[in-house]
């Protein structure tokens, strides 16, 4: 019933492992009760009202890449919006199969029905595999979750002893999905360098060789959903974020003026946030935004998250483009390999990672 969460050291010395229950079993054999670990403060609580007033922005990638100049011009302006004054936003027609996002909720779904003893095969090192990182200590609060990460680009850094042979096709269906998912970031990238006055591919040479990672999260139902929470709140270490969600259960919140806006799910959609590495890519111009997930008393939830990222050894910093007298620079430069180490080395809380890198 339990498995391990790791506290990751990138530099090379010892990781150190904390015991951490598996929800699904908990929510399975104890399903009135919930330990007091996952119990979050009154602060920390769900338990304001989420802001149902306002919707993240929805992006038509169809008009963005199509042969109008008008309906580009018009779908370009709501990305800029979108990108610098939300951080995040739902792409729809972006051409990736809706058969395939079915089939990755499958295999995740699929995987989660497994015996546990199957599962923990799988268990967690370093960051990679079955179970929770970024547990820092024995009396830390958890997340109402289980999760799984995987790095999928490039292939030769690949674990494969991670990646799971049952459902028989996981592996196939994963390597489709991470291709289509790099297909698009990189489209994306392109349209926020064109937005920010760089080239078209500014952003995606500054990501150097590109790395990709896929974390899905598993979400019980929850006795008490306004004790929990199914994820820290948090802003992303990538570049870009590409989230595939379940389409009826709402989870996601994102942090816009002090309020929490859920993200309703849209069929066939995707959800993209920026990341901190973009914000730093981009001196300010565009921010990772603080999100969170919450649980529900009745039914369970999946989310598919694709990190895509700077490589290890990239250099990251401000485009010099974007620093000048009105907008003087905000981040110092840094290899990716030191702020992998930094994020992994501590919980999750709010948006401090970045914090690292500010100057």
């Amino acid at each position: 019933m339990f498995n391990s969460g790791l506290t990751f050291d990138p530099s090379g010395g010892t990781s150190k492992r904390f015991s951490v229950p598996v929800v699904q079993e908990l929510a399975s054999h104890r399903p009135d009760t919930i330990p007091q670990r996952y119990i979050r403060s009154e602060k920390e609580r769900p338990n304001s009202c989420p802001s149902n007033h306002l919707d993240i922005p929805i992006i038509d990638m169809g008009m963005l890449l199509g042969d109008s100049d008008l309906c580009r011009e018009k779908e370009m302006e709501k990305l800029e919006i979108a990108s610098q004054k939300w951080g995040f936003f739902q792409a729809v027609n972006h051409e990736i199969p809706g058969s395939l996002m079915e089939r990755m909720k499958g295999i995740v779904r699929e995987f989660i029905q497994l015996p546990l003893e199957e599962k923990l095969k799988y268990e967690v090192q370093e960051i990679e595999g079955y179970g929770q990182a970024l547990v820092v200590s024995d009396n830390q609060k958890l997340d109402w979750a289980d999760t799984m990460y995987l790095t999928t680009l490039p292939p030769e850094s690949r674990n494969m002893n991670f990646w799971p042979t049952r459902p028989v096709d996981f592996r196939e269906t994963v390597d489709e999905y991470a291709a289509e998912i790099q297909k698009l970031s990189n489209t994306v990238l392109c349209l926020l360098s064109e937005i920010a006055g760089l080239k078209p591919d500014s952003f995606l040479n500054m990501h150097g060789k590109i790395s990709q990672g896929m974390k899905w999260n598993y979400y019980p139902p929850c006795p008490r959903p306004d004790l929990v929470l199914g994820i820290t709140p948090h802003s992303d270490g990538s570049g870009l974020t590409v989230l595939l969600q379940d389409d009826e259960t709402v989870g996601l919140q994102i942090c816009k003026d002090g309020a929490w806006i859920p993200v309703q799910p849209i069929l066939g959609a995707l959800v993209i946030n920026i990341g901190d590495m973009l914000e730093v890519m981009s001196n300010g111009r565009y921010k990772s935004v603080e999100h969170r997930a919450v649980t529900n008393i009745e039914r369970d939830r999946i989310s598919i998250a694709m990190f895509y990222n700077p490589g290890r050894d990239t250099e990251v910093g401000p485009a010099p483009e974007l620093i000048d007298e009105l907008h003087p620079c905000q981040y110092r430069r840094f290899i990716r390999a030191e702020y992998i180490q930094h994020f992994f080395s501590d919980k999750l809380d709010g948006k401090n990672k970045i914090e690292f890198a500010k100057i």
